[in-house]
């Protein structure tokens, strides 16, 4: 027996963009201990859907290759989360790039599964690179005095971002923005607070063609995407992390553009189409993979 994956990575183009997305790994999600809603309804979507109580679930990041700037969207885990994730760095090489080609680094929020990546052993693991955040999540998570103040379970989430993210600052390598913000050409952040104080979406666009890299917006596709009145206890802010789920859902279902989530089944990109009065359906992008 191998017991051994392929690297993951799928590539696909965005009008003139490559994108490259990465699989940081996998890791099992207490889903009937952390999606908050109605119970008995998320037991039966699960079962709907032969999934069990943990769930298998992906983490994805997105590689942009503009042409002129190569970007990537969330960092993956590194050593923070055990042996089934800190895969990124890998399947970047694998996939034909190596981490100091690296431009920019957009972080959807400073959750330890999307920043830990950033740092190997104690130096960048990007060396050349540029991270990026919105202020809100900066100003939340690299404050000593909310670490202090948040519960003991929580303290854990801030002395993750603290680590992973000094190197950079330290090098005058961490730029923060304010909201709905032109990064570069090609490539806008959008906010989609709730989950975070700060939780972004990453707009790429080209030649008419458009993905939405959305981050934390679903993790339990099986659950959220029929009911989008659940959260997980992960949120932040439930009740505004909620009405994101709404406006966003409605806005893709519209519009028709490509989705892709850091939590969706890899690699992670598909389209949210309407399913009924305030249901929605996520369909995964038919590719050879």
């Amino acid at each position: 027996m191998v017991k051994s994956e392929a690297p993951g990575f799928h590539r696909l183009m965005i009008g003139d963009c490559e994108v490259t997305v990465l699989s940081d790994g996998h890791l099992p999600l207490a889903a009937m201990k952390l999606l908050q809603g109605d119970s008995s309804q998320i037991a039966e979507a699960l079962k709907r859907n032969f999934l069990g109580e943990q769930v298998e679930t992906s983490h994805n990041s997105f590689l942009v290759n503009t042409g002129t700037k190569l970007v990537l969207i969330d960092a993956g885990a590194g050593t923070l989360l055990g042996p089934h994730t800190g895969q990124l760095l890998n399947n970047l090489r694998a996939a034909g790039y190596r981490p100091e080609q690296v431009d920019e680094i957009y972080l959807t929020h400073m959750h330890a599964d999307h920043i830990g990546g950033l740092i190997a052993g104690d130096q960048r693991a990007f060396p050349n690179a540029i991270v990026r955040a919105d202020k809100r999540d900066t100003d939340y998570w690299l404050n000593e005095e909310n670490m202090r103040a948040a519960p003991t379970e929580a303290k854990r989430f801030f002395q993750a971002a603290m680590v992973s993210v000094s190197p950079y600052m330290r090098a005058g390598q961490l730029k923060t923005f304010d909201g709905i913000t032109d990064l570069i050409p090609g490539v806008r952040a959008q906010p989609a607070y709730g989950h975070t104080p700060g939780h972004t979406m990453y707009v790429v666009e080209s030649k008419g063609e458009k993905l939405l890299a959305w981050g934390d917006i679903v993790h339990v596709a099986a659950v959220q995407f029929a009911d989008p009145t659940v959260t997980i206890g992960y949120d932040v802010d439930s009740a505004e992390a909620k009405q994101e789920h709404w406006r966003i859902f409605e806005d893709a279902a519209k519009n028709g553009y490509l989705i892709g989530g850091a939590h969706l089944p890899f690699p992670g990109l598909g389209h949210v189409r309407s399913n009924g009065d305030k249901a929605y359906a996520f369909v995964p992008l038919n590719s050879l993979l």
